[in-house]
């Protein structure tokens, strides 16, 4: 969302990172929900080390028209204290942002995708997961199984697993300008409006209680269950089958299944105040199990139950069978710690 002003400093790094080369940038336009990143690179120029604890401060100077026609200026100052990862490391654990250290992680790997192969840039998000991992996990030596992440990292291999099968990634069957748009929105929305680009929520309606969040998984799609799917793009509502052959049969218009039309209705109205409130105003879809629409949840679940590992007769505890070559979630992380005890990258 931002274009270089050209503007030349000694602080500038060499290290290129999105529109680098400048210590000066202008946005054409700026609301509340517009978030930018900006990375320092660390580089000590002095001999002296520099003192663990010892503030370190950055300074940003806005020049702005305020909607009034005002012209203002708005300068803001931010002091964080030093810390070595190799010195301190339980000083960087105690103060890790996973939500945002995955968004930013999200926006260099978009960076990346724009010069580098689609391969590529997995390969090199495989190997940043695997370094953290290794750096700041509890395990032992080739022991995958005592392998563990503290609370402040718990979190982050799902989002880079779902980041790896984001549109944002994933260019297959999107157009060039679909791709640039989705790229350009997680580039410029605040972390909690992209950490639901990279991992959608998923929200269940039942006859056995309230609306509920549930995993973003093939098993949370069930038979007697509604999901509503927010992607922020789309906004889906799934019925599943014995829902929808409900639904089909109008069991709804009967007086004696008022509570059913209630349920039908539920995440009609939830969808409608998404839609009310979201710029710019996502896709509506509304589908049952086993329409092509479907494609659009079933694309972004967790495949847990895939043709590869479900038996003919259907697997225990229900859910559907995702036509997909992907891993799970659970393969995934087993190799990552396999990875992490074992590779010396």
């Amino acid at each position: 969302p931002v274009v270089s002003m050209n503007t030349k400093s000694p602080s500038i790094s060499e290290i290129e990172i999105g529109v680098c080369g400048t210590s000066g940038w202008k946005l054409c336009g700026c609301d509340p929900s517009t978030a930018v990143s900006i990375f320092f690179e660390v580089a000590n120029q002095q001999s002296n080390q520099i003192p663990q604890g010892q503030l370190g401060t950055i300074q940003f100077i806005t020049s702005y028209q305020h909607s009034s026609g005002q012209r203002r200026v708005r300068v803001t100052t931010i002091a964080r204290n030093w810390a070595d990862c190799n010195l301190n490391p339980q000083h960087i654990a105690a103060g890790f942002d996973q939500e945002c250290s995955a968004v930013l992680m999200s926006r260099i790997a978009v960076d990346r995708a724009e010069r580098d192969e689609g391969p590529d840039v997995l390969r090199w998000l495989d190997r940043m997961l695997i370094r953290l991992c290794q750096k700041f996990g509890e395990y032992t030596k080739e022991n995958s199984h005592s392998f563990q992440l503290g609370d402040n990292f718990a979190l982050y291999p799902q989002f880079m697993f779902h980041l790896r099968r984001s549109q944002f990634l994933q260019v297959f069957n999107n157009s060039p300008d679909e791709t640039a748009y989705y790229r350009n929105k997680l580039n410029r929305e605040d972390v909690s409006t992209a950490l639901v680009m990279i991992q959608p929520v998923l929200y269940s309606y039942s006859f056995n209680g309230p609306p509920e969040p549930v995993l973003l998984d093939s098993r949370s799609i069930q038979a007697d269950r509604i999901l509503l799917l927010d992607t922020f793009f789309h906004i889906l509502i799934f019925h599943g089958e014995t829902i929808a052959s409900w639904r089909k049969q109008k069991f709804q218009d009967q007086p004696n299944h008022e509570n059913f039309r209630q349920l039908l209705q539920a995440p009609i109205d939830d969808a409608q105040d998404i839609l009310r409130t979201r710029f710019p105003m996502p896709r509506y879809i509304d589908c049952d199990d086993g329409s092509s629409q479907a494609r659009f949840l079933l694309t972004r679940v967790n495949p847990a139950s895939t043709h590869n590992n479900t038996n003919p007769w259907g697997q225990e505890g229900g859910g559907a069978s995702v036509l997909t070559d992907d891993v799970s979630f659970q393969v995934f992380l087993d190799h990552l710690k396999k990875l992490a005890v074992t590779n010396s990258a």
